[in-house]
């Protein structure tokens, strides 16, 4: 394989080092959010725009008994509709600071860390496109700079002001849709950062399934890998197969690869569609698997 990855909607699926912005607290009495959500407007020289950086942090983060503590972390792209009804796609959340919240408390995974990285609104698809693709049409795909935008920007900003833990294995990243196929770019492209991945509905036939034949040459895969697709995302029944298909495809090259049930997990969801309701269900799931049962932190 020649190609060098780091270096270089369904057809209408859901349409300066970042100065010292103080953050902000989503005002007590949202019924929206639950527990501490802090706001970050956050600049990125990577793609000259400005964004919202959303940091969920688990319960009893700031005593004084957990000063010193380090917690393990998620980072989940289009950070819009993960926590708030008011900001999410058509008003459907992921529930993931309820999830968090609840799997916490109940010690089923460890406290920890929530990062929710807004899309870019407009130029989401450019974004999340690490290769030009013409269905949809997008010839000048940005993609290839996510990794440097996530990694030299957004995780520093992070770790400067929150008290991240290190290592792959307290370190994720993931999506749905687009978000989750820039996922797995910048784990291919950045490999051993990612310990923890999670990787919903990936659009994985964008621009001819390039990423997914490259995946067939990686050898480095994180040490933990959700899956998920449901078997209506598409509302064709050939399109549904295909999508589903892709799903089948990659999970054939994880385990090739020697990833076994301990490592993935895959769900593929009869009959459930391509919206943020259907994450939503399915995120208890992940963040059990991904962050569960033998964390030490």
């Amino acid at each position: 394989m020649t190609e060098k990855l780091a270096d270089s909607p369904m057809e209408e699926i859901s349409q300066e080092q970042t100065g010292s912005v103080p953050e902000k607290t989503v005002p007590a009495g949202n019924p929206s959010v639950v527990g501490d959500l802090r706001l970050h407007e956050f600049h990125s020289q990577t793609f000259h725009n400005q964004r919202m950086l959303r940091v969920w942090l688990p319960p009893r983060y700031d005593d004084p008994g957990n000063e010193a503590r380090q917690y393990p972390v998620l980072y989940l792209n289009d950070g819009q509709n993960l926590f708030d009804r008011a900001t999410a796609y058509t008003g459907v959340e992921w529930q993931v600071d309820e999830t968090a919240d609840r799997l916490i408390r109940q010690e089923e995974i460890p406290p920890m860390i929530i990062v929710g990285i807004d899309n870019a609104q407009n130029d989401r698809m450019k974004e999340y496109l690490p290769y030009r693709s013409f269905n949809p049409p997008i010839l000048r795909a940005q993609g290839k700079r996510y990794p440097r935008f996530l990694l030299e920007e957004v995780v520093p900003f992070v770790a400067q002001r929150y008290r991240i833990a290190k290592g792959p294995e307290n370190t994720g990243l993931g999506g749905s849709s687009m978000g989750a196929l820039i996922s797995l770019y910048t784990a291919l492209a950045r490999p051993g950062i990612f310990g923890r991945l999670l990787l919903e509905s990936p659009s994985l036939f964008i621009s001819s399934r390039r990423l997914l034949r490259y995946s067939r040459y990686f050898v480095e895969w994180p040490e933990r890998i959700f899956l998920a697709i449901g078997t209506k995302e598409a509302g064709r029944d050939e399109r549904d197969q295909q999508v589903v298909e892709d799903v089948r495809e990659l999970e054939r090259i994880l385990r090739h690869a020697g990833l076994d049930d301990n490592r993935l997990r895959v769900r593929i969801d009869e009959g459930a569609g391509h919206n943020e309701g259907e994450w939503a269900i399915r995120f208890p799931d992940a963040l059990s698997f991904l962050f569960g049962k033998d964390w030490t932190v």
